[in-house]
């Protein structure tokens, strides 16, 4: 009797809400539809409607006392599963966070972090930030908070960057513990608005090459890519340009589309096209005022590539504009609108599908799938991630690129040249070993000081020769706090992944982000072959001719 009673409870209010949401969408989605907007506030259906009938007997009558906003949640999440994978409920604690992301900056005291020894302790202090200001250094440990011990972060459940951010031009004093100093350190830092970077490296990575690596597409990722381009295209003289979209899960669809524009010098275009059952059909073009010659174009996607980075790839694979170097896009072809809710959460909702200029949708199917995000575990299992199989395509979803090359729709962007992904870097041990590198990074920088002086990146790359023995030893050391028969025995190639990602990550601590990659590219197998096909006189026919 019990049960059934609660089915009784259930299926009117999840029934209700539909409605409620779906009169709440055709109200709301008369506009066209940017890949992420802001859609306007108010009040949602009918004030005396049944879902808020049935909350009012269960407040009244319920035999036990409702949480309320629990149950609206769950009845939400229940109305979002019957849709799509890509629309959801943001809870407003999370919302937060996800804006801060996508604007490009946040409020606090500019630092980057990890918890080593259960202790908050700086990686780097953001340049102009200010921590920097205030003379933080990688290595600062953070003992105090105003008067609150912060120590034994995970055992007492601290959550650091509660701790640092706050409103702009409040201060916040801390104290630090820094090797070599024997009493704490204390400073007063005011905080103040700090920006997140979607570029994470730019360099000339050859005389005629640059190379932009960007984590997503926030509001600020055109502005950031034009830099890049002026510091290391037009400056050194480069002429061609590698666009690294690996693991970058999309963002907004202007910023992906005004970046596209720098790559099609004839105005008009067409880069990529939405349209949904209330959402006419809506073009992005190429503006016509690109600033640079550039010539030759590789852009580098994997599994993590989604959203706007198809968007970009799927353009510059229709017009033939470059090579699509790497592995099989995520394949999500959806627009979501976000819109704000009475409680400062919000509903991301799907309105339109777009459309690459083939006219080529690459969404992957989602109906009757249990595991939609789990795909990258069947195309491992399949055999297309390592190379043993051919990537799967529907023939029936074929299309042509401008030079009448076949491309297909329902499953991601396939690329014009497939790297493999290295199955032995799976190997258990590797992995224990690697994840120290980090946190052993700050203890191998006070044991060797004189890596410090290292003038720039090409001199540790020149230079810098670790006793890996040694290396490897203390690693298996931290890695065997949390994990029983850890093996310092490697293969050779493992050793020596091992040993690249070592002095990346010091190049890093010692010159910044883009020092990882500007060290770690140089043996990056997608990267070099990327290289390798920038070189042919015709790349486009040089990385499908594999086929």
């Amino acid at each position: 009797m019990h049960n059934n009673t609660k089915t009784n409870i259930w299926t009117p209010l999840t029934y209700s809400l539909m409605l409620g949401i779906g009169l709440l969408t055709g109200f709301l989605l008369r506009t066209e539809a940017p890949l992420v907007s802001i859609g306007g506030g108010g009040t949602t259906g009918n004030s005396g409607g049944r879902v808020e009938q049935l909350m009012g007997y269960i407040e009244a009558r319920y035999v036990d006392e409702p949480d309320q906003e629990k149950l609206y949640e769950a009845a939400i999440n229940a109305v979002l599963e019957e849709l799509d994978p890509h629309s959801s409920y943001i809870p407003k604690e999370e919302l937060q966070a996800l804006t801060e992301s996508m604007e490009g900056n946040f409020e606090g005291i500019g630092i980057e972090y990890l918890v080593v020894d259960d202790t908050i302790t700086v990686v780097s202090a953001l340049p102009e930030g200010p921590s920097a200001e205030a003379g933080l250094l990688p290595g600062d440990q953070i003992i105090y908070v105003e008067d609150s011990l912060v120590t034994a972060v995970e055992e007492r459940g601290i959550d650091p960057a509660a701790l640092m951010r706050g409103e702009g031009g409040t201060d916040v004093t801390i104290r630090i513990r820094r090797p070599g100093q024997r009493k704490l350190m204390p400073f007063t830092i005011t905080r103040a608005p700090i920006p997140v970077y979607s570029v994470d490296a730019a360099y000339t990575i050859n005389k005629e090459t640059a190379y932009v690596k960007i984590n997503r597409f926030s509001q600020n990722t055109y502005s950031e890519f034009m830099q890049a381009l002026e510091e290391h295209l037009e400056k050194p003289g480069a002429k061609n340009l590698i666009i690294d979209l690996r693991g970058n899960p999309g963002g907004y669809l202007q910023e992906a589309t005004k970046m596209l524009s720098e790559l099609f010098v004839q105005r008009g275009t067409l880069l990529v096209y939405t349209e949904g059952r209330n959402s006419s059909r809506q073009p992005y073009k190429s503006s016509g005022r690109a600033r640079y010659n550039i010539q030759k174009v590789a852009i580098l996607v994997d599994g993590g590539s989604a959203s706007a980075s198809e968007i970009v790839a799927g353009a510059v694979q229709d017009h033939d504009r470059g090579i699509i170097v790497g592995r099989r896009t995520f394949g999500k072809g959806l627009v979501q609108e976000q819109y704000p809710l009475a409680d400062s959460s919000a509903l991301r909702l799907t309105v339109a599908r777009y459309y690459t200029p083939s006219d080529r949708s690459i969404q992957r199917s989602y109906e009757g799938d249990d595991d939609y995000r789990g795909d990258l575990n069947r195309r491992f299992e399949s055999g297309e991630l390592t190379g043993r199989t051919h990537v799967q395509v529907d023939s029936s979803l074929v299309y042509y690129t401008d030079n009448g090359y076949p491309v297909y729709g329902g499953g991601g962007i396939t690329p014009d040249y497939y790297v493999p992904l290295d199955s032995s870097l799976n190997n258990e041990n590797f992995l224990r070993l690697r994840q120290q590198i980090a946190p052993y990074m700050f203890t191998y920088l006070r044991a060797h000081p004189e890596v410090r002086d290292y003038a720039d990146v090409s001199e540790l790359q020149r230079s810098f020769r670790p006793n890996m023995d040694a290396v490897i030893d203390s690693l298996a050391t931290l890695a065997a706090r949390d994990y029983e028969g850890v093996s310092t025995d490697l293969p050779r190639h493992l050793r020596s992944e091992l040993e690249r990602q070592f002095t990346a990550r010091l190049g890093r601590h010692l010159f910044g982000p883009g020092a990882y990659y500007q060290i770690y590219n140089q043996e990056d197998e997608t990267v070099q072959e990327a290289l390798r096909l920038l070189r042919n006189t015709d790349p486009l026919a040089a990385a499908r001719g594999n086929k």
